[in-house]
């Protein structure tokens, strides 16, 4: 068990963080998506610590951070050309590429794979927190496994208190669902996970645009994944979630047939005005409604609910990722009204 300290900003700060890293420990880290478990992804009994703190499994890859371009090349091989333009116009920011890893990155880190995660966060603590370390960082979301993932440190406390030695206090996450992972075949892009860069982003750069069955299907428990986010059921209260598609009149009508003590409705912001039971808001857009899906979802547990009846977002942009990790919390349980 540690007492687990909370750190600002600072340079102290930063510089006391990295010394914690370079001796194989495990540091809560801010990001633009959110919090991460950061530890040295070339340190394999490191990494282990990582799924120790979240109880993760191990056949889950992470996903490799660094603070630039200039370490691209130390760690993956094979770069296709049109990974190198989105990086242009998109890193730092939140995607994550799946390229070919070079030796150096442990088998730990990459649960086996022969392709790793990669990518250069937007947040200044998390490049200066890398450079601080001189080594890339592997950080899942700093949340015991299956849980809403943290956008404040106060979250990431909630979860791992006595479990690292660290979390470095840098604010809400400004993105608040997990960064795009994408991989290339065919010459063209497969999105794995949905995030903030879009669909329609992508096909700014005339290519052809997959999206992976795993966003809105269930994969099987037998299944090899390239990227997080993918197996398992994520971003879960401890309430039931039931993702609710139709009109507020039709969903309005479901609830109070299925109503009771513990049961709440998430709301657009704009509905809340007419429904008549109790409730929690997510945000009326999509931006809004990604920066706050996961406080929502682990206030839900806070007020003692039950069952949740979600009204089921648009799954247009990044209303996609937020569509995702609905489903997920409700184990893909989906209701049409």
């Amino acid at each position: 068990m540690f007492e687990t300290r909370l750190l600002s900003s600072d340079k102290s700060d930063i510089e006391f963080a990295a010394e914690l890293i370079n001796i194989g420990e495990v540091v809560g880290m801010p990001t633009e998506t959110v919090y991460g478990l950061a530890a040295d992804a070339l340190n394999e009994s490191a990494v282990k610590k990582i799924f120790e703190a979240k109880g993760r499994p191990q056949d889950n890859p992470l996903i490799v951070h660094i603070s630039g371009l200039h370490m691209l090349d130390k760690y993956v091989c094979n770069v296709p050309n049109l990974a190198y333009k989105i990086a242009e116009r998109f890193c730092p920011g939140p995607i994550t590429m799946i390229l070919p890893k070079r030796d150096i990155i442990p088998s730990i880190t990459s649960s086996g794979l022969d392709t790793v995660g990669i990518r250069i966060p937007f947040h200044k603590t998390a490049r200066e927190l890398i450079n601080a370390c001189g080594t890339p960082l592997a950080a899942p979301s700093a949340n015991l496994s299956g849980s809403p993932s943290p956008t404040t440190a106060a979250h990431v406390m909630n979860d791992m208190s006595g479990r690292i030695p660290a979390i470095i206090d840098g604010g809400a996450c400004a993105v608040g669902v997990e960064s795009t992972v994408i991989s290339f075949e065919n010459g063209g892009i497969r999105i794995l996970r949905p995030g903030f860069v879009s669909v329609d982003d992508l096909r700014n750069f005339g290519v052809t645009v997959y999206c992976d069955k795993g966003i809105t299907e269930a994969i099987g428990e037998g299944e090899k994944v390239l990227s997080p986010g993918m197996k398992y059921k994520h971003y879960s209260p401890k309430a039931n979630v039931t993702v609710i598609v139709g009109s507020l009149e039709n969903f309005i009508k479901y609830v109070s047939e299925h109503n009771g003590d513990n049961v709440y409705a998430m709301l657009y912001d704009s509905d809340a005005a007419s429904y008549p039971y109790k409730y929690v808001t997510y945000g009326d857009n999509a931006e809004e409604q990604a920066a706050q899906l996961f406080g929502v979802l682990r206030k839900i547990d806070e007020i003692g609910a039950e069952q949740v009846y979600a009204r089921c977002p648009s799954q247009d942009g990044v209303g996609l990722a937020v569509y995702n990790r609905l489903l997920r919390s409700a184990g893909f349980e989906v209701v049409n009204v």
